[in-house]
């Protein structure tokens, strides 16, 4: 438990030091949504700094390391690509225009700080699966969160496909996205986000401190289906496309399910 805390403790003051050089690039460019192809790579430092610094079982950090590069620099990839030359972030744009000069200083702390604060707390089942001795080989609890991860990587990495070669097709234009994985789910990627925590907390699970990781997917899961995720994306869809509450009335929100049958 000592090493375990001691790996929080250097895990917290890295990603804010990561944080405050994203801010001080975000200045330079101009442009706060820079955070959002890091992000990713957040976890990766800290997983990184679990697998240096903690005493855990070698195969474990190496596995626990592995499924974080995998996720992460998917991810920073993904979003780099979706953004590449769009400018800032509408949020963000929309920020700076409220505070005006003031914004650098209020994205430092309600941006990067924030994010920073998140990630390490999201990341807890890293830290923990990387720092605990106990237990000394790999068991029953990771290989199912091994395979959890991959079901939730799967999701999220297919569903951010299917729908960037949806929007990619100018014939789509105006058009709601209800084929491949999102006849089953309106949020096919941000389900596959939050399942791959779960797994990466039953990873973490047989460490004597692994449960009450619990608060890191549980956290995350709470952001992608109440605020940043699901619910501040389809107030946007539900004005933009008339469509979308059809899609709504006949496709599960979050949990993949059989749609329901027109009336």
């Amino acid at each position: 438990m000592q090493n375990t805390l001691a790996v929080m403790e250097i895990t917290i003051a890295a990603t804010l030091v990561w944080m405050f050089l994203l801010w001080l690039f975000s200045l330079a460019r101009r442009d706060a949504s820079i955070v959002d192809i890091f992000w990713g790579l957040s976890f990766i430092l800290i997983a990184g700094i679990g697998c240096e610094v903690g005493h855990g079982a070698l195969a474990r950090k190496a596995l626990t390391l592995a499924l974080t590069l995998i996720w992460g620099l998917r991810l920073a990839i993904h979003i780099f690509v979706r953004n590449r030359g769009k400018g800032e972030d509408y949020r963000y744009r929309a920020m700076r225009k409220h505070y005006g000069n003031r914004f650098p200083i209020v994205s430092f702390f309600t941006v990067f700080v924030l994010q920073g604060v998140l990630a390490w707390i999201i990341s807890l089942p890293l830290q923990v699966a990387t720092s605990s001795p106990e237990p000394g080989q790999l068991g029953a609890l990771d290989f199912i969160g091994a395979a959890i991860w991959a079901a939730g990587f799967i999701f999220e990495s297919v569903g951010d496909w299917q729908l960037a070669r949806f929007k990619g097709d100018a014939s789509n234009k105006g058009k709601v996205m209800d084929r491949g994985l999102w006849k089953y789910t309106r949020h096919p990627n941000y389900f596959g986000d939050a399942l791959l925590w779960w797994g990466f907390l039953l990873i973490a699970a047989g460490a004597p401190a692994g449960i009450f990781t619990v608060i890191g997917p549980a956290l995350m899961t709470f952001f992608l289906v109440r605020v940043s995720g699901a619910a501040l994306l389809e107030k946007t869809l539900v004005k933009t496309k008339p469509e979308y509450r059809d899609y709504i009335a006949r496709t599960s929100a979050f949990f993949p399910w059989p749609p329901k049958r027109a009336a």
